[in-house]
């Protein structure tokens, strides 16, 4: 017996959102994974650096899962829940976490790190990335890139025309190149995203708020029972994510 709209928002609206695991969609929603595996580069990239930071690091799980981190392992996060998952997981491993605001100035000396990382950071401040890396140091992310998920977000919000522009490669390697980096790779794809539930819509939603600005149960409550009766009929609501791996490099002299 499928269950009522009530009874799946309601546990979805109640459930913890913390941190940057997923797991509580076990089931529930799916999405394609980029090809390129983010986290076996940056492992490997972070055992050969001698001082690195990730930045927005959100609870730390990403980093955590490296197998090897570096002698100097720096981790920044602006939201307190967040900081104290990511302290809790990374000082055992040696890498200290620093509450930040995501805005500039990161709170650190020039020069100071020769690799900094980032896996789906809300914002890029490609000035202060530059400004902390070393000479010959790199920029090695995974960005959520244009129009991620907008099926999702026009059935709430309306056409997004001018939105869907947002996070576009092309935009993210000019700006990279204005700080005076050197972009050496960047590579995009989309990928299927299912929704098998409202349940699973609401999580998503509470938990990477960028995506509907404001989202709460009851102000979208119409909208979620539209959404609850059209997956009970038609089956799971299809989005596509959209992904970009982007390297980018300090030039050893200005």
């Amino acid at each position: 017996m499928s269950r009522s709209f009530d009874d799946l928002v309601d546990e979805a609206d109640a459930a913890p959102v913390e941190g940057w695991d997923f797991s509580w969609l076990d089931g529930r929603a799916t999405e394609a994974r980029p090809s390129w595996g983010y986290q076996r580069l940056m492992s490997e990239r972070l055992a050969a650096a001698s001082a690195a930071l990730d930045v927005q690091t959100g609870g730390g799980e990403v980093l955590a899962e490296a197998a090897e981190l570096p002698p100097t392992m720096v981790a920044t996060e602006s939201w307190p829940p967040n900081v104290a998952k990511a302290t809790a997981l990374l000082h055992p491993r040696g890498a200290v976490v620093v509450a930040d605001p995501d805005e500039p100035p990161l709170p650190f000396a020039g020069a100071a790190f020769d690799l900094v990382t980032s896996r789906h950071p809300a914002t890029v401040w490609w000035s202060e990335i530059a400004r902390v890396l070393a000479p010959g140091g790199t920029y090695f992310a995974q960005h959520v890139g244009p129009a991620s998920v907008f099926e999702l977000v026009e059935f709430f919000l309306g056409p997004q025309p001018e939105a869907r522009r947002a996070r576009h490669p092309d935009d993210e390697s000019a700006g990279a190149r204005a700080a005076g980096l050197e972009v050496v790779e960047v590579r995009t794809e989309r990928l299927r995203t299912e929704f098998f539930d409202v349940g699973a819509v609401v999580y998503f939603l509470r938990k990477v708020i960028w995506m509907v600005p404001g989202f709460t149960v009851e102000r979208y409550r119409d909208r979620l029972r539209e959404l609850h009766d059209r997956i009970t009929a038609e089956g799971p609501f299809v989005a596509y994510a959209s992904r970009t791996l982007i390297e980018a490099r300090k030039p050893e002299r200005a």
